[in-house]
């Protein structure tokens, strides 16, 4: 941030009557060395305390001895009443004031017990701090001396936001958290917050209260979504850096469970619309820290094969200690794939992950899995037969048994006193909806989602170069409006039950054509900007993450998101004329691997496809691009604006 040139500023009042002292003259190291942020320390003559500020009480410690004020400016003011006073554990202080209450500067919030605190050996000196200093303010003064309750005696000069004249800097991390932060409405509206390869995840109480045009502007932010009861800030390929940065300046959040979308809220949304949204935000909540791994395993899956290759000398041999060994590790994200998602999902919903876990293990434990795969029958109701399967590599069943658990846990432990609930929640939460996944839910949700897979996958493959092109050209709208992880467990469900997915293969072009799009840009540009932009965004596309190509330059200038379009069409139609196919998960040049038939690594024509789709791809859309949709005369459009999901308002 830059300093403030219209030197907001925002008094601080003492909040008790008082000799006030410098933070560096107080005895507590955390609070003298300005560990806690700017401030001061008052000496008191009584114990009644008085808010400092105006503003929302935003915290007030169990033990009473300190509460927390965010003013209208963000400021997040700290009164600390006595020093190690929180070894009283509450003994001597009275809060006067509620969380969440509006308090005016001067209004009594608290008292304390001077003589009592004194007699336990303890100091009774009140520090007032500014906890969020370093990112609020550019300057602090502080009048020392004898002063009465309410007498300003601090200045805080505050740093001026970053808006317009900013946009085009390129923040810190921290800057941006900061800026990020006050956009989607301080801290006091942020429920809770996630992160996929792209996209800060945040859920906020009210979301009107976010800025979306401020935000959407800020160099270092792509774009803004709605979805799936989320608000998205579209970041790019830094998004984990700002993700560690946010939540350096959030850190109530970093142990707790993120909040599940509500389907009781009344949003201005249809039913229909609403129950969407949930369940797409589920998933999305599900699968999103789940993706990396998924990607990543399949890279490895795909060297293997490559090394078994005979043209390459079958640098591996598939009965090698090495090869089976590596194998193991990239297998165990899918074969636990339960396990993961399970856990996944448990803290989307504010449930117990390590129950939802455990329900993931049952269903991948050994012997289960061999009964299923030789479908042996658990027991027979008339002309029923009920039977095992095998649930390893599937992720539905699972979704729905973490949702089952959280409704079992939520029930139970409000019909059992608290000294049962430790055990037989997870008893009876275990119990039930292990059975209830393995006789009734699993059975039929797996065999939905492998028809489907099934069916889609020979959609793709019997369609040939019909699918594809149809495919291949308008698959990344689906990125643009977020619905493309509506595809993601389409396609690890395809991977799971088939080995292999034709969409898949055709969805690795549409990555490379846009990569190829922007590169065109970035190389035909003379701005400096943009070949850094562009270069930047090109890398990330062809390694499989097209969010930072489309947002930070494709869909400003149109007809280069057109133009990879074009491309990836006439790569999707090639994929879809050789039926083409994959079989592992990760998309673009950098997936190549996944290409290679791991049961039959001789078997090439997939591999083949791959390179002469990608080659065409990228040759269409460079020069399409080169040609017709970008010079350097245009004019960039202002970021998107997303069309609003039905029902909104």
């Amino acid at each position: 941030m830059v300093i403030n040139m219209n030197n907001e500023k925002e008094a601080i009042l003492t909040p008790v009557d008082g000799q006030v002292i410098a933070l560096s003259k107080t005895s507590d190291p955390i609070f003298s060395q300005g560990t806690m942020g700017e401030g001061f320390g008052v000496i008191p003559s009584n114990g009644h305390i008085v808010a400092p500020v105006a503003g929302k009480v935003s915290m007030i410690a169990q033990t009473g001895h300190a509460i927390g004020i965010v003013t209208a400016s963000g400021l997040e003011v700290l009164v600390h009443m006595g020093i190690d006073t929180v070894q009283l554990n509450g003994e001597g202080f009275e809060v006067k004031v509620k969380p969440d209450q509006e308090v005016t500067a001067g209004q009594e919030i608290a008292a304390m017990d001077l003589e009592l605190i004194k007699q336990k050996g303890l100091e009774t000196t009140v520090m007032t701090m500014i906890t969020n200093s370093p990112a609020m303010l550019s300057g602090f003064d502080l009048t020392e001396g004898d002063a009465k309750a309410g007498d300003v005696v601090a200045t805080s000069y505050l740093k001026q936001q970053a808006t317009a004249d900013t946009a085009d800097r390129k923040l810190t991390y921290d800057e941006l958290a900061s800026f990020i932060i006050k956009n989607v409405g301080g801290k006091e509206n942020i429920n809770g917050l996630i992160h996929c390869i792209t996209r800060l995840r945040f859920y906020l109480k009210d979301e009107s209260k976010a800025n979306d045009e401020i935000l959407k502007n800020q160099r270092g932010i792509l774009d803004i979504m709605h979805a799936g009861g989320q608000y998205q800030v579209v970041i790019g390929n830094e998004v984990t850096n700002v993700y560690d940065a946010v939540m350096k300046q959030l850190p109530e959040l970093e142990n707790e469970d993120q909040p599940a979308a509500s389907s009781d809220a009344d949003d201005g949304k249809n039913p229909i619309s609403r129950a969407f949204g949930n369940l797409i935000g589920f998933i999305t909540g599900s699968m999103s820290p789940v993706i990396g791994v998924i990607a990543a395993s399949g890279i490895i899956k795909g060297l293997l094969a490559l090394l078994t290759l005979p043209q390459l000398g079958a640098l591996l041999n598939t009965k090698s200690t090495i090869y089976i060994t590596v194998s193991a590790m990239a297998d165990s994200a899918f074969f636990f794939l339960p396990i993961i998602v399970g856990f996944s999902a448990a803290k989307r919903l504010k449930s117990d992950p390590i129950i939802a876990a455990v329900i993931g293990g049952f269903i991948t434990y050994p012997q289960l899995i061999t009964w299923g795969t030789h479908l042996k029958t658990m027991f027979t109701l008339g002309s029923w037969h009920f039977q095992f399967l095998n649930y390893s590599y599937s992720i539905f069943p699972m979704i729905l048994a973490a949702w089952m658990a959280a409704k079992c846990e939520k029930w139970f432990k409000k019909v059992l006193p608290s000294y049962l609930q430790m055990i037989f929640v997870p008893m009876f939460t275990i119990l039930i909806v292990s059975t209830i996944t393995i006789v009734i839910t699993g059975p039929v949700i797996q065999g939905i989602a492998n028809g489907i897979a099934v069916f889609v996958n020979w959609l793709v493959l019997s369609s040939g170069w019909v699918g594809g092109l149809v495919i291949g050209a308008f698959y990344q709208l689906l990125v643009i409006f977020g619905l493309h992880w509506g595809v993601v467990p389409l396609v690890a469900q395809q991977i799971a039950g088939t080995g292999q997915s034709a969409l898949n293969a055709i969805i690795c072009s549409t990555m490379i054509s846009q990569g190829a799009a922007v590169l065109a840009v970035a190389i035909k540009s003379k701005k400096a900007d943009m070949k850094e932009l562009g270069i930047a965004a090109a890398i990330s596309a062809f390694c499989g993450v097209t969010e930072p190509a489309i947002y930070g330059v494709n869909l400003r200038y149109k007809k280069v998101f057109a133009s990879g379009c074009i491309g990836s069409g006439v790569g999707g139609l090639i994929t879809g004329l050789m039926h083409g196919t994959m079989y592992g998960f990760t998309g673009g040049l950098i997936g190549f691997s996944s290409f290679f038939n791991p049961n039959n690594p001789t078997n090439l024509s997939s591999f083949y496809t791959f390179l002469i789709a990608s080659a065409a791809s990228i040759i269409v859309a460079f020069i399409v691009t080169w040609v017709w949709g970008y010079n350097d005369d245009m004019t960039m459009g202002k970021k998107v604006e997303k069309k609003q999901r039905p029902g909104t308002k």
